[in-house]
């Protein structure tokens, strides 16, 4: 044993670059696993550090109970306060807009907020604005605005006309914020109650005698309405904790994705493994021949591993703690406050044990098959890895099997989808089915691989085929080693079967949000009239008449009967007027269908009534009854919430008005500016009276499409971990392959092929690496998406986005082919003579 592990580790030691390669999936694997670690640090330590909402000069906070402005000044006038500031807000409105008014002394340490132009208000009829709310609602310095607090009953109240005597930078601003002295609030309020108490304590002042003191003020008031005084230093780390809760789920997340990156790596490790193996065989062939025994020979190889994962586990370590030292400094001098992380010892040393398990999992099935070489395979003048394009009938079962459970579970799973508005149905069930067939499949794809690669490479190799003697070498490279192809393929396949779920997910859960939206968001902005009152009829002139507008559209809505429903929205809005009500979805029938006598039904009408095309119904509106046939039934909701929708002269048989009950209008240019632009326009078509509302629906359009981006974009960044090893993959593997074949080459190039020849003919089978296992990737991954969709029963449409999909696979070839370009040009580097020498 001893002889046999100096052998191999001599051999090693002679090429360390065929260690680097071996392991390089694996190094690559400990780097993400390590700086994963080091990032949720940084960031955890970062939002420790002040980044919660209380600032740090608050000694005290009063919180939690019925506050007054009584207890306030009590809670001033207690010996060693230095200052105090009352968290207060009220909302108000402005022009039929919400503006939310939050107390802030304005500067000291107590305060939130920076003046950035103006001045802080100190007048009882003075505000400070943010920026996105000059921006929006055009409240700029020395504006004035009308506003009514209302009351408690939420009725239209006295107005109190505000000034605007500057502009601050807040923690949050959602473009409806104002600040001013809490005296202010109060004011417009006309309730002395706080929800806080921000406390500054005297340099030197005893905080246990002041929270003492400060107790004492409330031990009258009941016990379950008594306030709680709690230490500054409690509520940062409390409220820094919940954001780092948040950020530990977050990161939980993360690990599902790096856990996979890590598998990835594994089978990236195992392929190289049973490479350089092959390479050796004439070697281990001798040590066989010269009395080594199979156990040894397993023993050496597989401690060979364990010395590979030490290594590249520790290098990726460390790489990755230079990272994490260097990023922050970068970002500090960006001008973000980030932290740097520790040098956490404990997760240093789980990754390299992580690593050094990783490669011995990964070397046992080579480190068997290489033990069992015949001696006499050391008579043979090369060995090599692609002589077997075959399966046996163990792996065949092996991959046959879970195969059939892999259909059975995803049979089982589409034969129980749920039908509309079901209830009672177990989704996280079915969705965890269907997670568990795809995980067979890809075990099955695993021992089946090889048998695969031939066909795939037969239907989507034709284009290298075309390019001439050239091509037909890659493809018959890479078919002659199938077993090597389907080994880095199926990690390929993996990456890209993962992105092809959250693209094909993506675009559906995207199409089923504009069909949403565009029943409850048709246009960009939205006037209505305050206790369902309806519109003077100068508002349509007047919106017609801004430039700052396009598409107005009026419309009218009732409540109406219909047998078994009281109280059905009825609208007679014009949908060939705006663009989005093309995204609205039809169970039967369409929109053209509508017209005199004839009605559109919102889905849960048709449902709950039972109304389908062709049937009549009768609707009734204060003694007048139409009887009108269904055209056609929508797929779950109306445009603004409607249930019926029907045409204009129809709606005025049922007793409706000449007046208009909302105006719907989109901003006539893109971008902020044109919204805002078309916001303060449609606001002075109102003539910036509270009794008329104007709501921005694009806001809800654009919630909704930056959330869905964002979590694409996290998704697709996490996924790339695996295609990051995948990629690595290939190109250990190429260089491994160049290695073994330089006889090949030298062969090859004593024929007449040039060094590009080689280098276009070895960078093509690194891209066919690619192409078979885009191929399988989206065979497997876009089946998978759609079953995943339908079983959690959010009743999404399948969306296939073929560009997107197209350019990820062009995307993945790409790669793969960049990652065999060294190898390719080290192997043309080598000359014919030297090449033919080589055994």
């Amino acid at each position: 044993m001893n002889t046999v592990l100096r052998t191999q580790l001599a051999g090693v030691s002679r090429r360390p670059a065929r260690m680097l390669l071996t392991g390089l999936a694996v190094l690559v694997a400990s780097f993400v696993v390590y700086a994963t670690v080091l990032a949720q640090q940084i960031t955890e330590r970062s939002v420790l550090d002040g980044l919660s909402g209380t600032p740090e000069a608050v000694d005290l906070v009063v919180r939690e109970g019925t506050i007054t402005t009584k207890d306030l000044a009590a809670v001033t006038a207690v010996p060693g306060v230095s200052r105090t500031s009352a968290l207060a807000q009220i909302g108000v409105q402005y022009g039929g807009q919400y503006l939310n008014v939050t107390a802030d002394p304005g500067s000291g340490p107590l305060s939130l907020v920076t003046v950035t132009s103006g001045r802080y208000p100190s007048a009882a009829d003075e505000i400070a604005v943010t920026p996105r709310t000059v921006q929006l609602l055009g409240l700029n310095v020395g504006s004035t605005a009308a506003v009514d607090p209302g009351s408690e009953t939420g009725k239209p109240g006295k107005k109190v006309t505000l000034k605007v005597v500057g502009v601050v930078a807040p923690p949050q601003d959602f473009g409806y914020d104002t600040y001013a002295p809490s005296a202010t609030v109060f004011a417009l309020s006309g309730q002395p109650y706080i929800q806080q108490i921000d406390i500054d304590l005297d340099a030197g002042a005893d905080g246990d005698q002041a929270r003492t003191r400060i107790d004492q003020i409330f031990a009258p008031v009941k016990a379950d309405e008594r306030p709680h005084v709690a230490t500054g230093a409690d509520v940062r780390l409390e409220e820094a904790r919940s954001s780092a809760d948040q950020i530990d789920q977050v990161f939980a997340v993360v690990a599902m994705f790096v856990a996979i990156a890590v598998a990835a790596a594994g089978l990236i490790a195992a392929s190289t493994f049973r490479i350089v193996f092959a390479q050796r065989m004439r070697q281990l062939a001798l040590l066989r021949a010269v009395g080594a025994g199979r156990g040894a020979m397993f023993r050496a190889l597989a401690t060979e591993g364990a010395l590979t994962g030490l290594v590249t586990g520790t290098v990726g370590v460390l790489a990755a703690l230079a990272a994490g030292q260097l990023v922050p400094l970068a970002l500090r001098g960006l001008g973000w406050k980030v932290l740097s992380p520790g040098v956490p010892v404990l997760p240093a040393l789980g990754t390299v044990l992580l690593a050094v398990v990783m490669t011995v999992l990964s070397v046992l099935a080579p480190a068997v098959s290489a033990s069992r070489v015949a001696p006499l395979e050391a008579l043979r003048a090369a060995a090599g890895t692609g002589a077997r394009t075959g399966i046996g009938a163990l792996r065949w079962v092996a991959g046959l099997l879970p195969l059939a459970a892999a259909l059975l579970l995803a049979g089982y799973v589409y034969t129980n989808l749920p039908g509309p508005d079901e209830q009672n149905y177990d989704a996280q069930t079915m969705l965890l089915a269907v997670v568990a067939s795809g995980a067979l499949a890809f075990v099955a794809l695993i021992a089946l691989g090889p048998v695969l690669v031939r066909p795939v490479l037969a239907v989507f190799g034709w284009p290298l085929r075309r390019l001439g003697p050239v091509g037909r070498l890659a493809i018959g490279g890479v078919g002659g080693s199938a077993r090597r192809a389907a080994a880095v393929s199926v990690v390929v396949a993996l990456g890209v079967t993962l992105v092809a779920g959250v693209l094909v997910g993506g675009a559906s859960i995207r199409v089923l949000g504009d069909r949403e939206l565009a029943a409850s968001a048709p246009a960009d902005f939205e006037l209505t009239g305050g206790q369902g009152s309806t519109l003077p009829a100068g508002f349509l002139d007047r919106a017609k008449a801004a430039k700052e507008l396009t598409r107005v559209t009026p419309y009218r809505r009732i409540e109406a009967k219909i047998p078994d429903f009281d109280g059905v929205p009825v609208t007679d809005l014009d949908m060939a007027a705006l663009p989005r009500l093309v995204d609205l979805d039809f169970r039967t029938g369409s929109l053209a269908d509508l017209g005199p006598g004839k009605v559109v039904v919102a889905g849960w009408i048709s449902e709950t009534a039972g109304l389908g095309v062709g049937d009549t119904v009768q609707v009734d509106n204060k003694g007048k009854k139409v009887t009108l046939t269904v055209a056609a039934v929508l797929g779950d909701d109306g445009p603004l919430h409607s249930g019926l929708l029907v045409t204009p002269a129809d709606l005025t048989a049922l007793g409706a008005g000449t007046t208009y009950s909302g105006l719907l209008a989109d901003a006539a240019t893109d971008g902020d500016t044109g919204r805002t632009e078309g916001l303060r326009a449609m606001r002075a078509v109102g003539g910036g009276q509270s009794d008329y509302t104007v709501d921005v629906l694009a806001d809800q359009r654009d919630q909704v499409a930056s959330a869905l981006t964002a979590l694409l974009g996290i998704a697709l960044g996490l996924i790339g971990l695996t295609v990051l090893i995948a990629v690595v993959g290939v190109g250990a593997t190429t260089a491994l392959s160049v290695v073994e074949r330089v006889r090949e080459s030298g062969l090859l190039r004593a024929i007449g092929m040039s060094r590009g020849g080689l280098r276009a003919m070895l960078t093509a089978e690194s891209a066919l690496y690619g192409v078979i296992g885009a191929v399988l990737g989206l065979l497997l991954g876009v089946p998978y998406a759609w079953l995943a969709l339908q079983a959690i029963g959010v009743n999404a449409p399948l969306a296939v986005p073929v560009w997107q999909l197209a350019a990820a696979f062009l995307i993945l070839v790409g790669l793969t082919a960049l990652a065999g370009v060294l190898p390719a040009r080290r192997a043309a580097r080598v000359s014919p003579v030297t090449a033919l020498g080589t055994e």
